[in-house]
C-alpha cells in the first residue's frame, strides 16, 4: 500500500447553493412596483408579500392578506394602511393583539412606517419597503 500524496498550495472554495442558503436573497428578483413586506426572521423567512390593497390585515387567520401561521400571532393581529404611500410612508396599527406589534424596536399601538422599517409580530420580523423610486435633491450652487 502506497501512502497518499498531500498537495499543498491549493485552495478550494465551497459555495452554498442559493436554494439552500439560510438567509433569503431579497435583491435577486426585479423590484416590484408596489410596496412590499419581506419576512427576514421566523417561520417562512424569505417570503415577500407585494401589497396592492390600500388597507390590509396581518394575522394567524388565513383570511388575512398577510397570513402569519404561528401561535405567537393573534388571529387578527395588525392592520397596515397604505393611503400615505404617495408621500413615502404607511401606518401600522395593532388590533388588540396579545403579544403586541413592534416597529423599529418599540412596542406600538399605531406607528408610521417608512422605507426600511422593521415590524415584529410574534416570531416574525418583517421589513417594509415602499419601493418608490428615489428622488434626487438638487442643490443650488
Amino acid at each position: 500500500m502506497q501512502p497518499s500524496k498531500k498537495t499543498f498550495g491549493t485552495t478550494e472554495i465551497f459555495r452554498m447553493p442559493s436554494t439552500e442558503s439560510t438567509s433569503p436573497d431579497l435583491s435577486s428578483a426585479a423590484k416590484p412596483a408596489n410596496p412590499t413586506l419581506a419576512i427576514v426572521k421566523g417561520p417562512h423567512t424569505g417570503q415577500v408579500f407585494e401589497l396592492t390593497d390600500g388597507v390590509f390585515t396581518l394575522g394567524r387567520d388565513p383570511s388575512n392578506a398577510v397570513f402569519l401561521n404561528d401561535m405567537t400571532v393573534s388571529r387578527r393581529h395588525a392592520r397596515i394602511d397604505l393611503s400615505g404611500i404617495t408621500s413615502g410612508y404607511a401606518t401600522v396599527e395593532d388590533l388588540g393583539s396579545l403579544n403586541g406589534t413592534w416597529v423599529d424596536g418599540a412596542i406600538v399601538n399605531r406607528a408610521m412606517l417608512k422605507d426600511g422599517s422593521t415590524i415584529q409580530i410574534g416570531t416574525f420580523r418583517m421589513v417594509f419597503h415602499t419601493n418608490r423610486k428615489s428622488s434626487r435633491i438638487e442643490t443650488g450652487a
